[in-house]
């Protein structure tokens, strides 16, 4: 399976599950690589264009974005960009459910993602992922020269 990078989008008051998320980066049955945004340890910074800036940095080579929905996900605006950046640059996307009731982003359902609950992650995520990427690759156009990133 090919190795693939993964930005993780999440709304701040879940920090703590987007840390324990990233741990399964040491899952030896996993054959992905995360990219954890910048802001699993916030940025000091009020300044929306820097922090921006940041989220931009950790998007960039990543092939897919895994959207931590949380109970106040659905209402982040930060979330939402991440998703529309990540659907601007072709990335496969898909949404893992932190609490059963949790709101799916609107932006979520849009773009068709997948929806995991967190107690199926460790199952279906490796599979989850491809899903989405193909998806994608399949709605990008043939002779495109997308910035879709391939990692």
């Amino acid at each position: 399976m090919t190795k693939r990078r993964v930005f993780i989008s999440y709304q701040h008051a879940d920090q703590m599950k987007a840390k324990g998320f990233n741990l399964m980066r040491y899952n030896k049955h996993l054959d992905i690589e995360f990219v954890g945004r910048h802001l699993l340890d916030p940025v000091h910074s009020r300044d929306r264009d820097y922090i921006r800036q940041k989220i931009m940095e950790q998007i960039t080579g990543a092939s897919a974005t895994v959207v931590l929905i949380g109970e106040q996900t659905a209402d982040s605006d930060w979330v939402a960009n991440e998703i529309q950046w990540s659907i601007d640059r072709g990335m496969g996307i898909v949404g893992v459910r932190l609490q059963p009731d949790a709101e799916v982003p609107d932006a979520l359902i849009r773009a068709g993602a997948e929806i995991l609950e967190w107690s199926e992650v460790s199952d279906q995520f490796n599979d989850a992922v491809e899903r989405a990427i193909a998806a994608t690759a399949r709605r990008m156009p043939q002779n495109s020269s997308s910035t879709c990133a391939r990692a």
